[in-house]
């Protein structure tokens, strides 16, 4: 795993060991950011269930001005922190150690783009873009990605909150949805 583009380009990171985290690969980060791209010099990232913080350095790489991590495990912040070190981020990066649900509580700022990718087989994604939603932190143009497997359950929940899907990608077993308010 490495960065792929922005400042830290070719910075081989550190990942987890174990099957209890799954990073996103480097086709599908490349294909994410090459989406969004234009979105992130000067914007405010938040990368909800950050595992190795491998997305959310890749924003701060390509110019996001400020990136918030949220991850619960500790040894997956043992590595975020070990990663930041070694990309020279860390007075860009805001990480939280804790639950989703507590991280997005304590947010103040309004977020530009959110990456949500949840542990799969779990309703985290919608229960997260919910209380973002609910809470108001989100500006007029946000972007709200999400990585999942089960993309046709996802697509139904996000039916029912004030999200539009403007584009979707396959991976293998993997899909990118990419969400914007509704107008």
């Amino acid at each position: 795993m490495r960065v792929i583009s922005g400042k830290n380009k070719g910075t081989k990171l550190y990942t987890l060991e174990g099957l209890n985290t799954r990073p996103t690969l480097d086709r599908v980060k490349e294909s994410l950011f090459n989406i969004i791209n234009f979105d992130i010099p000067g914007c405010t990232f938040l990368d909800l269930f950050a595992g190795s913080g491998s997305i959310g350095i890749e924003a701060a790489s390509r110019g996001a001005k400020k990136v918030i991590m949220c991850e619960k495990a500790k040894d997956a912040v043992n590595v975020i922190r070990k990663n930041l070190e070694k990309t020279k981020l860390t007075q860009q990066i805001k990480l939280y150690n804790d639950d989703f649900e507590k991280c997005i509580n304590t947010l103040e700022e309004k977020i530009d783009i959110v990456f949500l990718d949840p542990p799969y087989k779990t309703d985290y994604a919608y229960k997260a873009a919910k209380q973002l939603l609910e809470k108001n932190i989100l500006k007029e143009n946000s972007i709200i990605i999400l990585e999942t497997d089960i993309e046709e359950i996802v697509e139904k929940q996000f039916e029912e909150l004030s999200l539009e899907e403007f584009s979707k990608k396959k991976y293998g077993r993997a899909h990118l949805l990419f969400y914007k308010l509704k107008k």
